[in-house]
């Protein structure tokens, strides 16, 4: 729906028109459109081949039912840049959950970033969130059950402390209660504005967002701690765990590494132990 009304916008600032016939499509249209996603709405790069790629994608059913003869993207080529991936340590994430804050809206903010910490939930799912999502699992814990918004694939998260006491801290709050969401979630947009006092307070220098608290469930909270990488892609309710391999590339290369390093103090701590038992019994 943003993709269609860019192009809707974008047709009638360049062209002077409400529409177009997809016969008139041609390769400048797409490079003329990647501007104005740049200069005018001040997209990053990233999400500029977002909304290209939508419309790609669109172009390309109708290449495939012969409503266009020939495809304006044939000689168009993109490639998303790489994004810094940012997420809270240990120690990073122990500071929010440890700092006393008195005001109640930053308050709010940091359990709901907390909780989405220790879920993985992204900011649109935890809006949505309700009691009857909470639900006892095999293990007669509380899990949260629920379908992902972005890929409508279920996702089953096994609900941590950490989690249970934002629970239990707003069980009865009113506006929660009156909406019948689980919990009172604010606008995105507030949410991530407040956030940045979070990080202030808290001394942290990353550029926090809610995003962030995925990121961290992901890796602080899952991957750090020996969760497979199969269990952290269901979690995340990711429709391919290469998706999850790909994000989550930097952090799975850095356990790697470690788990590499363990290895060769075993390995050679062992050779170390044969050594010495040999010269003791030379000696």
């Amino acid at each position: 729906k943003t993709t269609l009304q860019h192009i809707k916008n974008f047709i009638c600032l360049e062209y002077a028109v409400d529409d177009m016939l997809l016969s008139e499509l041609q390769y400048k249209f797409i490079t003329d459109f990647e501007h104005y996603l740049k200069t005018i709405c001040l997209c990053n790069h990233n999400s500029t081949l977002k909304y290209i790629r939508n419309f790609k994608k669109i172009i390309h059913m109708a290449v495939a039912n012969d409503w266009l003869a020939k495809d304006p993207f044939m000689n168009y080529k993109s490639k998303l840049q790489d994004t810094e991936f940012v997420y809270l340590t240990v120690e990073e994430l122990d500071a929010v959950k440890n700092k006393e804050i008195k005001i109640p809206r930053l308050d709010l903010v940091r359990d709901l970033l907390v909780f989405s910490c220790y879920t993985g939930l992204a900011y649109v799912d935890l809006e949505k969130l309700t009691h009857h999502e909470i639900v006892t699992g095999i293990d007669d814990e509380k899990w949260i059950h629920t379908y992902r918004t972005k890929t409508e694939i279920k996702s089953n998260i096994p609900l941590l402390p950490e989690a249970l006491k934002v629970i239990e801290k707003y069980k009865n709050h009113p506006e929660a209660n009156y909406s019948g969401k689980l919990l009172p979630v604010m606008s995105n947009q507030k949410l991530n504005a407040y956030l940045k006092e979070i990080a202030d307070l808290c001394g942290i220098e990353k550029n926090l967002t809610f995003h962030v608290a995925r990121k961290t469930f992901g890796t602080t909270v899952l991957l750090n701690n020996d969760v497979p990488i199969e269990s952290v892609s269901r979690m995340l309710g990711h429709s391919d765990i290469r998706t999850t391999q790909k994000s989550y590339a930097k952090v799975l290369d850095k356990k790697v590494s470690i788990d590499m390093s363990n290895l060769q103090d075993k390995l050679y701590g062992k050779m170390r132990n044969k050594l010495k038992e040999s010269t003791l019994k030379v000696s």
